[in-house]
């Protein structure tokens, strides 16, 4: 069975490491699903960023929204989200730490926890 393709959504300013984690978990033999691409940051302008992370998401079978205590004001993720609404894609969202209040980011579905079992239930 092919592996789902996933595009990561993250808060670039605060959770850099939830981005190196999961793409660390899809290298695993028996990972349900690849990353293809992750949260654009870059020097670019607005309508240059926008095109290029609505071109990945369109690519992607699902967006995974890794959640930190502020990704739910993250305007990068937001707008990402609302691509993703946009295009049809699902998009899901995870508890990015074992510690701490999570506040589900707007519009982007149920807030799982992070385990081996929840990926594989939503990616498998």
């Amino acid at each position: 069975m092919p592996k789902k393709r996933v595009f990561v959504s993250f808060d670039f300013d605060n959770d850099k490491i939830l981005k190196e984690f999961i793409i660390g978990q899809a290298r695993l033999p028996d990972s349900p699903f690849e990353v293809i691409d992750t949260s654009l940051k870059e020097a670019a302008p607005m309508k240059t960023w926008e095109d290029k992370a609505r071109a990945a998401i369109r690519r992607s079978d699902t967006v995974l929204v890794m959640v930190g205590s502020k990704t739910y004001r993250a305007p990068g993720v937001l707008k990402e989200v609302q691509m993703a609404r946009e295009e049809d894609i699902p998009v899901v969202q995870m508890i990015g730490y074992r510690e701490g209040t999570y506040t589900p980011v707007p519009n982007a579905g149920r807030l799982y926890a992070w385990n081996w079992d929840n990926l594989k239930k939503l990616f498998g």
